[in-house]
């Protein structure tokens, strides 16, 4: 019984990272007004898209699982290891530094804030 149990959570485990898509992300402090829901305010495990995600507010609503992957500056082992945040897109980021605009809480669930931007996979 407890290897049926090990291999569900296993071939879980590769579908998840098969399927992750690699990017960037940086983090916000100001979440409302937003692009997708105005003043009405969504909690602090939020998101913006990037102009390549946003589809002109398609991607609305649409809940990502993110996990830091790695530093793309000087400063040293930014993620924490294993660590993922499940995020709702609620905003638009035009001309956005990453894939991601992530809300500070958000951020730092899984990485230092100190490191400002960092590499990310997605689902």
């Amino acid at each position: 019984m407890k290897s049926i149990f090990f291999i569900i959570f296993l071939v879980s485990s590769l579908v998840s990272m098969a399927i992750a898509i690699p990017g960037t992300a940086t983090f916000y402090q100001l979440y409302t007004p937003s692009a997708c829901y105005g003043s009405n305010p969504e909690g602090v495990m939020i998101a913006a898209a990037s102009d390549p995600l946003w589809d002109g507010g398609a991607i609305c609503g649409k809940m990502f699982t993110i996990k830091c992957t790695g530093a793309t500056n000087t400063v040293p082992h930014p993620c924490y290891d294993g660590k993922t945040v499940t995020v709702k897109i609620v905003d638009h980021c035009p001309g956005c530094g990453g894939t991601l605009d992530l809300s500070k809480e958000a951020f730092e669930s899984i990485a230092n804030p100190v490191a400002g931007v960092i590499k990310i996979e997605y689902w």
